[in-house]
């Protein structure tokens, strides 16, 4: 970027804004069915009169201004407004609880909050005792809060009506403020504060400038190709550096729409409806689109079920030509164009991929058979890597190179090597200021501009980055042979039947499982047999239940190698959940926390027991707990000892 290009995001807002003015969208949000349009105009207008209603209310330069709810405009603006000021945006998740909130917001010294509405105002309000450095709370939706006199809660209609009755009095304020920045070389700046999920304990705020995230979506850009007539679907976790890359600094830099949906119920309606040409999504949104699927092949009738798997063995074959480098003959490129009418076409439409041109993975591994299934039905799925600490994404399969063992190749002025222990570092443009106030964390993760993932990987012979799994998490059989647990816990996921799954085995003499159960496919499937539940717990119990899952991990064992095979397993009767730190808010494992919290019960697949009983604690939102007391029932797969031998 040059000198005379904007570089800062708020800067890049008012460039859009000029260019654009009141001819072109720059977001929607779906509200009761209609969606309602703001042109660059109008967001320029909200965020210039938001930025002025917080300067009346102390808000300075270097303060920190957190939102939280789902994905509405709003939200959007008030960073962009702090940031106007020289504040740094602190978004948060939206499904945090009470102790989650409490730490960020203390630890990051949250001046103002901007809550969605009425249940995050309520948490917040909740903590404003715990919270010594919080001064205001603003909200959007003012349904259930019109009565409310608490001077410290405001309207986000009311700061913008303070804003601009004093804009009439200071003219250019905003203006000025954005422009007073670059003699401070505001590049550089803090742009925001983005907290780490946590996996092995409080979570830590990464500091990214706006130099960070513009340079490193730059370097992305010069290998994907997006259009300002592009639109994206904003219905992702605020508080995810993916959401704020693409819903935020994408859309500011390329200028294309951004859309928010109704409610996280109906984004698959929503999705469908719209249908986006760019769309990102974790694993856990890709593993839940496959599960929708194979639901509706198994309701359908049987000339449906059979053209079905027919189109689905043309494109394993199509896939397996191109990954070769090899031209599929003139009869199969016949029988794939005839699966894009009867099969392909029809399933991406349903889940309103029709008219996505860049599909992502990120986040997290997807499994090998749940990507090859989307890249077979002709969807331009590709998996990329990156983490907070690098602003996102700096490493990206191109066009005509996508595997599904990798994750592609280094974005342009991205450095990527293995160090002699085989875990991944990166330097490059987005590599992120430190740790908010842990200087000891950050000494350890960078070293001479190069950050240390925790990642550990190889590159192949075509230079790809694969990535293996989480470093601390390799470890060994107890007769030595390797493991890593991600590529089993994959192989599990791309059952419909299982939603989560945690594979056990380093330094033992064998693989187990733990596995939660996908209560919607569980349940339809148990409903079709008449087979009653009254909850998870009844459901996870029954011994058809355990039959199905048992035959579920057969299949998968024949695709693993004898020695890492899964020899037991168990249903674990309640679902794994971030409210107990079981999984992190973007559904990552907490390895270690699980180790400790399910000790009697891993301990126990290693030994003679057939049940375990066990008393779990679970948290509500509002920090209430309840103790479940249940039995669970450990499983041996039939065969698995045998084919391990």
């Amino acid at each position: 970027m040059s000198a005379a290009e904007p570089d800062t995001l708020p800067k890049l807002l008012l460039h859009q804004a000029a260019r654009y003015g009141a001819r072109k969208v720059a977001i929607r949000e779906k509200d009761r069915g209609i969606w309602r349009p703001y042109t660059w105009a109008d967001a320029a207008e909200h965020v210039r009169a938001f930025a002025l209603g917080l300067a009346t209310l102390g808000f300075r330069r270097g303060d920190a201004l957190s939102v939280i709810g789902d994905n509405r405009p709003r939200l959007y603006w008030a960073q962009l407004a702090a940031q106007a000021l020289g504040g740094i945006p602190v978004p948060l998740f939206q499904d945090s609880i009470a102790r989650e909130l409490q730490y960020v917001l203390d630890h990051a010294e949250v001046k103002v909050v901007v809550a969605e509405d009425q249940e995050q105002v309520d948490k917040i309000r909740g903590l404003q005792g715990e919270l010594p450095h919080l001064r205001q709370i603003v909200f959007d939706d003012a349904r259930g809060l019109g009565g409310d006199r608490d001077p410290s809660l405001l309207a986000f209609e009311r700061v913008e009506a303070l804003g601009r009755e004093f804009g009439r009095a200071r003219p250019g304020y905003v203006e000025a403020e954005v422009a007073r920045g670059v003699a401070r070389g505001s590049a550089g700046d803090t742009a925001l504060i983005c907290y780490t999920s946590g996996t092995t304990g409080h979570p830590k705020g990464v500091m990214l400038s706006h130099r960070n995230l513009i340079a490193n979506l730059d370097a992305f850009l010069a290998v994907e190709r997006y259009r300002d007539t592009d639109e994206l679907l904003a219905y992702l976790p605020m508080a995810w550096i993916g959401e704020v890359i693409y819903s935020l600094v994408g859309q500011l830099l390329v200028g294309y729409t951004i859309n928010c949906p109704e409610a996280p119920e109906t984004v698959q309606r929503d999705l469908r409806e719209l249908g986006p040409t760019v769309l990102l999504a974790p694993p856990r949104i890709w593993e839940a689109m496959l599960t929708t699927v194979q639901v509706k092949i198994e309701d359908s009738d049987r000339v449906k079920r059979a053209l079905y798997r027919g189109a689905m063995a043309v494109a394993a074959r199509i896939l397996a030509r191109r990954a070769a480098g090899q031209r599929a003959p003139l009869g199969l490129r016949l029988l794939y164009a005839l699966g894009e009418v009867v099969a392909y076409g029809p399933i991406r439409d349903q889940l309103g991929l029709g008219r996505v041109r860049y599909a992502y993975t990120g986040g997290a591994a997807l499994g090998p058979e749940i990507f090859q299934f989307f890249r077979g039905i002709g969807l331009n799925l590709k998996q990329i890597y990156g983490l907070t600490e690098t602003s996102a994404a700096c490493v990206v399969q191109p066009d005509g190179e996508v595997k599904p063992e990798s994750v592609g190749r280094p974005a342009p002025g991205v450095e990527v090597r293995i160090s002699e222990r085989g875990e991944i570092l990166i330097r490059g443009p987005g590599v992120f200021q430190g740790y908010y106030k842990n200087e000891e964390a950050t000494r350890e993760v960078l070293e001479d501009g190069w950050f240390r993932t925790g990642d550990a990987g190889f590159f192949d012979p075509d230079g790809h980055l694969v990535v293996i799994d989480r470093a601390k998490d390799l470890g060994s059989l107890a007769d030595g042979t390797p493991f890593a647990p991600q590529f089993i816990e994959n192989k599990l996921k791309f059952s419909p039947y299982i939603r989560e799954a945690v594979a056990v085995g380093h330094g033992r003499p064998y693989v187990a499982a733990m596995i939660n159960i996908d209560l919607g496919t569980m349940g339809n499937w148990a409903e079709k047999r008449n087979l009653a539940y009254t909850s998870y717990m009844d459901l996870s119990h029954k011994p058809e239940v355990y039959a199905l899952v048992g035959e579920e991990v057969r299949r998968i064992n024949a695709g693993l190698p004898g020695p890492t095979r899964i020899r037991k397993f168990f249903i674990l009767h309640k679902e794994l959940d971030p409210d107990d730190a079981e999984i992190t808010r973007t559904r990552k494992v907490r390895r270690r926390f699980i180790a400790e919290k399910y000790a009697d019960l891993v301990e126990a697949l290693y030994s003679d027991q057939a049940s375990v009983p066990v008393a779990t604690t679970i948290t509500y939102e509002d920090g209430r707990q309840a103790t479940i007391h249940s039995a669970v029932r450990i499983q041996e797969v039939e065969g698995a000892l045998v084919a391990a031998a």
